[in-house]
């Protein structure tokens, strides 16, 4: 979670093995949805990411992975990549509803390596606080 004096704002950090650091800022219910999957918490009646991951299951669908490629007036695109059959399928997403899937997929997660080393900054990290802490408050 960003937070500032005038707003609290939730974000995800990606970061890279060279250092670089990129924060896509998020809806709150993103951001819970993340950090659930992040957990491994299983919930008593299936939210929208895990209702999507079951029906990809029974229909022997399997994400490969999630590809974050690109940011257009300060708004970042990403495909999530499926398999099914042998083939490869693409599907346009918000990186926040690509990262939540990816991760109760277990697959993972690339950035263009271009747009990391372009957009990523880590300045505005020193000002996070994860959500467990932020909701614990």
């Amino acid at each position: 979670m960003a937070i500032n004096d005038t707003a609290t704002v939730p974000a995800v950090v990606l970061t890279d093995d060279a250092g670089h650091l990129l924060p896509i800022f998020i809806g709150l219910w993103e951001a819970v949805s993340i950090n659930s999957a992040l957990n491994k918490e299983v919930t008593p009646r299936p939210f929208t990411h895990e209702l999507f991951t079951d029906l990809m299951g029974r229909f022997s669908i399997s994400v490969h992975h999630l590809q974050i490629d690109s940011i257009e007036g300060g708004v970042y695109y990403a495909q999530l990549v499926f398999v099914a059959d042998g083939r490869e399928e693409c599907l346009d997403c918000r990186p926040s509803d690509g990262i939540t899937v990816a991760l109760r997929a277990n697959a993972p997660i690339f950035v263009d390596e271009g747009l990391l080393a372009a957009s990523g900054q880590g300045e505005c990290v020193s000002e996070m606080v994860d959500l467990s802490t932020f909701l614990q408050k």
